[in-house]
């Protein structure tokens, strides 16, 4: 009886020591591995905030379309990069492990960054400039090509069992701080600068601080641990061997690209060309557009691991099942209303709407992609899969918007763009989680 009560008084300290350390070591982990998610979409932001600067200084045109179309195809350019880094980049995380690979890609993100930032005006070097920026893109899409990949197979990986929607949630919630941090620090520049110093030079400052951010992020990701799910493969395919698996289940890559569809058109909608549409399209000033766009960061940041973890309960499927058929069915309703009623606070609540759907749907979606690839080609097979739908339809989302307003005439064109993605994303849910689509099996093994 003694014996017993002593064995146990020393276990439960024991237990309650081994718990708090593993508690504070899957938080550093978290945060080792998401700060470099945080600065590559930090850039990524501040391209599309200051959109219409970097069109004046490097994209000289006749008329301010123009020079955002060209500004916007430049931006966009960067994602037609994101399936090879995917593919070289990913099979390189699948073969080597997570943490090299993380590493490597923070450095060539790293390179992309410092050369939009330096990059003089075209005023200054002429048509190098233009080029240069566009390097700088094409460097940093091959990059995120797998950096998203990369982040969310960690995540799962290191979970806690029956907790993957809940960690693989912070994956896009980094994002959301990068988004929370731009707009503050621009909202902050606007009201310290003039404007038109703001628009000759004053607009770097935020690139600048990216450059300075890189070498912290950069130094903490290097203590990143290998995930014990990677450890445990008794066998790492070759790049030959990854290639046949995806091509075996080039289905289930299809079906998984058309699932983050609707992830990919909402994020950039509604954070990259929030500012633009504020400014250009509502004649908001760009304090308020900033604003929106704070406001907007901050309510992802909550949605997507309260809905991630809400998914681990009830399940992906009704989670995107509902959020998908919402966004078809309200998309362009809600900004035709704002088009009609153009103000600051409603722009704040039909931001907020789609905010909570995006939130939604991808709180559940991408812990459901790293579910649904095989396991020897994770890294590779959701980078791939994420990439084709960031490359065809989200990163083209800032530019076709533009166009569509201007060919049209309807201001609440986007919505439509928003509404259709929603459908694609639909079918591709009721595809994966009805057996239609099913894994292959691993054509490596």
């Amino acid at each position: 009886m003694n014996t017993q009560t002593t064995t146990a008084s020393h276990a439960a300290p024991a237990a309650t020591a081994t718990k708090t350390a593993r508690a504070p070591s899957k938080l550093g982990a978290v945060i080792r591995v998401t700060s470099g998610n945080f600065i590559e979409m930090y850039d990524f932001f501040l391209f599309g905030f200051y959109a219409t600067q970097i069109a004046n200084a490097f994209f000289p045109a006749t008329s301010e379309y123009a020079a955002l179309m060209m500004t916007f195809a430049t931006f966009g350019a960067g994602f037609f990069m994101r399936p090879l880094g995917a593919i070289f980049l990913g099979s390189y995380i699948d073969r080597i492990g997570r943490r090299k690979g993380l590493v490597l890609t923070l450095a060539i993100m790293a390179s992309g960054t410092a050369l939009i930032a330096f990059v003089p005006g075209y005023a200054t070097i002429g048509l190098a400039a233009p080029f240069l920026v566009l390097i700088g893109r094409l460097l940093q899409g091959f990059s995120a090509g797998v950096e998203l990949g990369g982040v969310s197979v960690y995540l799962s990986e290191m979970a806690t069992p029956g907790n993957k929607g809940f960690y693989v949630s912070w994956q896009s919630a980094s994002q959301q701080v990068a988004v929370i941090f731009s707009a503050a620090l621009g909202y902050g520049l606007n009201h310290a600068m003039p404007k038109d110093v703001i628009a000759d030079w004053g607009w770097r400052i935020p690139f600048f601080i990216g450059c300075s951010i890189i070498p912290v992020v950069f130094y903490i990701r290097r203590s990143l641990q290998e995930t014990e799910a990677y450890l445990k493969q008794k066998s790492h395919p070759t790049f030959r061997q990854m290639m046949r698996t995806i091509a075996v289940n080039w289905q289930l890559v299809t079906v998984g690209a058309m699932l983050v569809v609707l992830t990919t058109v909402a994020f950039y909608m509604i954070t990259v060309y929030t500012p633009t549409f504020g400014k250009s399209v509502l004649k908001l000033s760009t304090e308020e557009a900033l604003l929106v766009t704070l406001c907007v960061g901050v309510s992802n940041f909550i949605w997507l691991p309260v809905m991630g973890a809400l998914s681990d309960r009830i399940g992906r499927w009704p989670v995107m099942v509902a959020c998908a058929a919402l966004t078809m069915l309200t998309a362009y309703p809600a900004l035709s209303w704002l088009i009609a009623n153009p103000s600051f606070g409603n722009m704040v609540m039909v931001e907020l709407w789609l905010s909570f759907l995006y939130g939604s749907y991808n709180g559940a979606t991408i812990v459901a992609l790293t579910e649904i690839i095989p396991a020897q080609v994770r890294t590779t097979g959701f980078s791939l899969a994420y990439s084709l739908a960031t490359a065809l339809f989200g990163g083209l989302t800032p530019l076709l918007s533009t166009w569509m307003i201007e060919a049209s005439g309807d201001k609440a064109a986007p919505g439509y763009w928003m509404a259709g993605a929603a459908t694609i994303s639909l079918i591709a849910t009721v595809l994966v989680y009805r057996g239609i689509v099913k894994e292959r099996g691993t054509a490596s093994a």
